[in-house]
């Protein structure tokens, strides 16, 4: 590939994840678009055309290497597994209570937990309809652009185009608010999933979730809970030994 050299912002900066883009197209104007902007990390999430796709590549015109260092994974769990934070972009109105940001204050946000060592992922859902549920509910907090209501439709470009431009234009200090968020031990993806596990195993143990046509239901606004919370390491540390000294109570009976 002969693709002028890419030039990325110095310092860290969060991934871009694409969950399940069905046109190439979008993916390579997505690149671009990052690239403007000097983000380089972006991670793809079983993309509906296979990788690697020669329609991302036209798109992006000079910033072909930047699809060539992509990150690919089967789902989304394993795209996020490494990350503290996560937000979801999204434009419609959810069941699943989250923290609500536009892209100006989540920008500022990831920027200080990213220079404070956090690792922060923001997702991208596929063109047809965005993120699902399944989704949002591994999100800490929902990006939202205010956009006409009557026509709140973004393609998956815009959106990155926009989120991006955001993490770019930002070159002061972050408020005294944000530093605070960046300075906290936020609990890993990996951690978060392990407590959603656990307390799932063993509300399903003794009945919880009931009756079967809703468990799925339950499990998701459960699931979406925990990442709600922003959790740090020694709330799920506390967590688990809560649920623990339960199952042993449980178990003695």
């Amino acid at each position: 590939m002969t693709d002028a050299p890419q030039t990325a912002v110095p310092g860290p900066q969060p991934a871009f994840v694409l969950v399940r883009p069905q046109m190439g197209e979008n993916i390579g104007a997505a690149a671009r678009a990052m690239l403007n902007f000097g983000l380089t990390r972006m991670r793809i999430v079983d993309p509906r055309d296979g990788w690697p796709n020669p329609r991302a590549v036209a798109l992006a015109s000079g910033a072909g290497r930047l699809l060539d260092d992509a990150g690919v994974f089967p789902d989304l769990a394993q795209a996020v597994a490494d990350c503290d934070y996560v937000y979801a972009t999204t434009a419609r109105a959810r069941e699943l209570s989250k923290p609500v940001r536009t892209p100006e204050r989540a920008m500022a946000e990831a920027r200080a937990m990213q220079a404070a060592g956090k690792k922060v992922a923001i997702l991208f859902g596929p063109e047809r309809a965005g993120l699902e549920n399944e989704d949002v509910m591994r999100a800490n907090a929902i990006i939202t652009v205010p956009v006409n209501p009557a026509f709140a439709s973004l393609n998956l470009g815009q959106s990155v185009l926009l989120t991006a431009y955001e993490w770019g234009r930002q070159t002061i200090e972050a408020e005294p608010t944000v530093d605070g968020l960046a300075r906290t031990d936020f609990a890993s993806q990996v951690e978060v999933e392990a407590l959603a596990r656990h307390y799932e195993e063993r509300l399903d143990g003794i009945g919880y979730f009931f009756p079967p046509d809703k468990a799925p239901g339950m499990k998701v606004v459960l699931h979406n809970m925990w990442t709600r919370l922003g959790l740090t390491k020694a709330d799920v540390q506390m967590f688990h030994g809560m649920m623990r000294q339960v199952g042993r109570k449980l178990d003695g009976k």
